[in-house]
């Protein structure tokens, strides 16, 4: 249907945003977990030293 708004464009242009913005959240978890560990890494060794 021609006049229909939520036509194969706007349908993929909602996927594309959906999956980019799935992306970002993974990278700022990943990210947030090496920080994490790499933060319980260097108590462990100040407390050891």
């Amino acid at each position: 249907m021609p006049g229909d708004p939520n036509g194969p464009s706007d349908r993929d242009a909602f996927e594309r945003r959906r999956r980019s913005r799935n992306i970002a959240l993974a990278v700022l978890l990943f990210a947030l977990v090496i920080l994490f560990y790499v933060i319980t890494i260097l108590r462990m060794g100040a407390r050891g030293g």
